[in-house]
């Protein structure tokens, strides 16, 4: 799990957050897991139950992704074989981090800011790690956000979510690598950052409407 800790305190040291909490107490095995998710059960989970003003969270990651994690370790080398479980961890914290922040801040939150969050997260994350170049950039945003294949048993609406999270995480990291990655001005770019994290759903697409 220090795969997961690691992308957590990254996170809130980009976005100038505290959540108060280690995600490693918030992960649960499939059982439970399995115990309270009556419809999809995808490889990363965010378990959310609210009751009486209170909110309670749970990350589900797949065991499988945390054991190619840790044998093969993202801080030492991220390719090909570590890639797409580390985007799948990277979704997990990011969804966490936000959830509880949000929460915390007494905001509401929906399903589609928590995924465009996660689309925009995955990119920074995986920028900051490799080498924040333009062509690393363009690489990645293709990588990322190009050609998309999503699970064959998304409903419309999630389908609908999901396309909208990534085609916005595209325009926003294309206009992020114009406007900063190719000046090489990542300190301005990391203040933009965190004055998007803070900006409701509406705010993050009118953002990306006037940058696009």
């Amino acid at each position: 799990m220090h795969t997961l800790g690691r992308v957590q305190r990254g996170l809130e040291a980009l976005y100038r957050v505290d959540t108060g909490a280690r995600i490693e107490d918030f992960v649960v095995d499939e059982t439970l897991r399995d115990a309270v998710v009556t419809t999809r059960r995808p490889r990363e989970q965010l378990l959310v139950c609210e009751s009486d003003g209170a909110v309670d969270v749970a990350l589900f990651v797949a065991p499988s992704v945390l054991a190619n994690l840790a044998a093969n370790d993202p801080a030492r080398h991220l390719g090909d074989h570590n890639l797409g479980d580390f985007l799948l961890a990277v979704e997990g914290v990011s969804h966490f981090v936000y959830a509880l922040w949000c929460a915390r801040s007494d905001r509401a939150v929906s399903q589609l800011e928590l995924e465009l969050q996660a689309e925009i997260d995955k990119y920074v994350t995986c920028l900051l790690a490799t080498d924040p170049v333009p062509d690393v950039s363009t690489s990645l945003r293709r990588r990322l956000f190009g050609d998309v294949e999503y699970d064959t048993d998304l409903d419309d609406d999630e389908h609908a979510r999901y396309r909208a999270a990534n085609d916005n995480a595209l325009r926003y990291a294309g206009w992020l690598e114009d406007t900063f990655v190719a000046r090489r001005r990542i300190p301005e770019m990391l203040g933009e950052l965190r004055r998007f994290y803070r900006l409701g759903l509406a705010g993050k697409l009118a953002t990306i409407a006037r940058a696009a």
